[in-house]
């Protein structure tokens, strides 16, 4: 049986059904002082980096102005050894205790474990506080844990289904690339790039001539393909097309909404049609065999 989805909230706002609060507006009902040892970080949290340099900064601003805006949190289950989990403010909750702050103003707000998930994507997303990969780590599970799709997380944190689907792609690039996209080595339109490799396991030859010779995107782009075109002129010299095979990979392809190879052989042969999601997947599905009932 599927399991039941449920879109985003239109957000944080919104989810949360609070308005954001001044300093003037701090005494309203629902807002209380929470000691921050009485709070743990949120378990779905998708961010994991967290600037040193910026939280220094912001424990400072904390110190002599005070928190201006509430945490938001949640009450913990018995399994938890404090009462409260963070929905929202990690950054601020990380910082009030580098500033020496004992007790901080909260909202307490009821939550499921999907929506943790949820609201901490919403908030970081519309901060730019996430990494790409986080990013990208943390759309994978809104769609793999509560059945999501990509248009559905889109219409939500205010981008278009294709920008979810190629940050989501950056999972796909080796560790080497992660790693120097992480550390700004590279941006992410370098890494969508040395995702067009036909051959991935050079990845990391191209990635270190990227970052020797400082190419930029386009460059890099160029580079991609010509070591796509260099490795299909290394490949055996193919038949002469075959008119017919190529009016019927062009049918399979217009009826299936994507790239469709027709390779005949002697005897028989393949058809290779390929997908760039499961979204995809599932789109290809329902053509050929036809929608669930």
């Amino acid at each position: 049986m599927n399991k039941p989805k449920r879109g985003l909230g239109r957000g944080l706002g919104a989810l949360l059904n609070t308005p954001s609060l001044s300093a003037a507006e701090t005494g309203t009902e629902g807002v209380r002082s929470v000691a921050v040892d009485q709070i743990s970080p949120n378990p779905e949290q998708p961010r994991q980096h967290f600037d040193d340099k910026q939280l220094s900064e912001l424990a400072e601003s904390i110190r002599a102005n005070g928190l201006i805006q509430p945490l938001i949190v949640t009450r913990a289950p018995a399994n938890v050894p404090v009462p409260y989990i963070l929905i929202a403010g990690e950054r601020r909750w990380r910082a009030a205790q580098m500033a020496g702050i004992a007790e901080l103003p909260a909202i307490v707000r009821e939550a499921t474990q999907q929506q943790l998930l949820e609201w901490a994507v919403i908030e970081n997303v519309q901060r730019a506080d996430l990494n790409p990969l986080e990013e990208a780590a943390a759309y994978k599970s809104l769609m793999e844990q509560f059945d999501l799709k990509q248009s559905e997380i889109a219409a939500q944190v205010g981008k278009s289904r294709v920008s979810i689907a190629n940050t989501i792609r950056l999972l796909n690039l080796n560790s080497a690339c992660q790693a120097a996209l992480l550390d700004g080595s590279i941006s992410e339109g370098h890494g969508r790039a040395l995702l067009g490799l036909d051959n991935v396991s050079l990845q990391g030859d191209l990635l270190a001539q990227i970052i020797k010779k400082r190419l930029s995107v386009r460059q890099t782009e160029a580079l991609v393909r010509d070591v796509n075109a260099a490795g299909q002129r290394g490949q055996q010299r193919k038949p002469d097309p075959d008119p017919e095979a190529e009016a019927l990979q062009e049918m399979f392809q217009s009826a299936l909404g994507t790239k469709v190879q027709l390779q005949r052989g002697k005897k028989g042969g393949r058809v290779v049609i390929h997908f760039y999601s499961d979204e995809e997947l599932q789109a290809i599905y329902d053509r050929i065999v036809g929608p669930k009932g």
